[in-house]
């Protein structure tokens, strides 16, 4: 594993060890007493602050990468050219150009590459792609996303990558969004076209804090996407909404709760969070690279949202 920052704590780092035929052997952090704190909290057996010693160590079979992406494309090149399959954190990269070179990569090495877009392995999220299996709303006509946060502390700190483009590709929209629209993309299929816009309000940090975006999917179904993260703390909102000719599906992003609007009547049905957000999917990434599944979220998955992404934020029209 390389990176031992915040979402690896929980989310991820501990499931390695929870899926069948897998074991977190070593990890990497350029700060020497942050990655020996995180390996021996962990009980993992070896811990670097070189990139290329944990890369090459005899007992690594496979590369988690969960650093910052501007650092993703060369850690995964390095990965993938001795052969070492890769699981990398989403954003998968900090532009397309840099995605399409990473899938390159793997098609040429034929070395497997996985895009932790792991709300596609969550019970709640394979629900709602059940419901739209069965046509339980009926044909759906339009899609919408709503998501208003205020800002936090210190939001521009150097501390804070996430809003510093050089590092992350973009602000807080590129962390955020990779895995709203990826539903988007595993519901309803790929984007025919699409355009948005980009504004930096509040000027509290150098990324853009306001993203609009329009995309037509397959089947005449219309997208439209706001991101606000100037708002007040009682504005905070996080929708994710299907229409259909004979209802709505709704429910958070980053919550727990689906409700469902048909024939007048609202039901909601909950889940429970799970321990680590990323242990499904893992499960399903070792069996890939064991040659015992199939690839959970390919880089020509990511590449969806990523071109997105950069339109909405960018103005590269489709």
């Amino acid at each position: 594993m390389i990176g031992c920052g915040s979402v690896t704590e929980v989310k991820s780092g501990p499931a390695f060890n929870k899926v069948p035929n897998s074991k977190l052997m070593a990890v990497m952090r350029r700060d020497a007493e942050k990655v020996k704190d995180y390996a021996q909290r962990h009980h993992v057996p070896y811990y670097f602050t070189n990139v290329d010693e944990l890369i090459n160590h005899p007992e690594v079979d496979a590369i988690y990468i969960a650093t910052p992406p501007k650092f993703h494309a060369a850690y995964a090149e390095k990965a993938m050219k001795v052969g070492k399959p890769v699981y990398v954190e989403k954003p998968m990269a900090l532009n397309v150009a840099e995605c399409e070179t990473m899938q390159q990569i793997s098609n040429t090495t034929g070395v497997k590459l996985v895009v932790a877009h792991y709300r596609r392995a969550l019970p709640l999220f394979l629900k709602v792609k059940s419901l739209l299996a069965e046509n339980y709303i009926g044909v759906v006509k339009q899609v919408n996303i709503k998501m208003f946060k205020q800002p936090s502390k210190n939001c521009g700190s150097t501390d804070n990558w996430r809003v510093f483009p050089d590092l992350a590709g973009g602000g807080l929209f590129y962390d955020l969004a990779p895995h709203q629209l990826d539903l988007v993309f595993f519901y309803f299929g790929d984007a025919i076209s699409y355009h948005g816009k980009s504004e930096n309000k509040a000027g509290l940090y150098p990324a853009e804090d306001n993203v609009q975006g329009t995309m037509q999917l397959d089947n005449d179904i219309i997208f439209n996407g706001v991101w606000d993260f100037t708002v007040a703390a009682e504005l905070e909102k996080d929708v994710f909404e299907i229409v259909g000719e004979d209802g709505k599906i709704l429910f958070p992003v980053f919550g727990n709760d689906i409700t469902i609007e048909k024939n007048g009547v609202e039901e909601i049905i909950h889940f429970d969070p799970p321990m680590h957000n990323q242990q499904n999917l893992i499960d399903q990434v070792v069996s890939y690279f064991l040659g015992n599944g199939v690839n959970p979220c390919s880089a020509m998955d990511a590449l969806q949202s990523m071109r997105v992404m950069e339109a909405f934020v960018y103005g590269a029209n489709k």
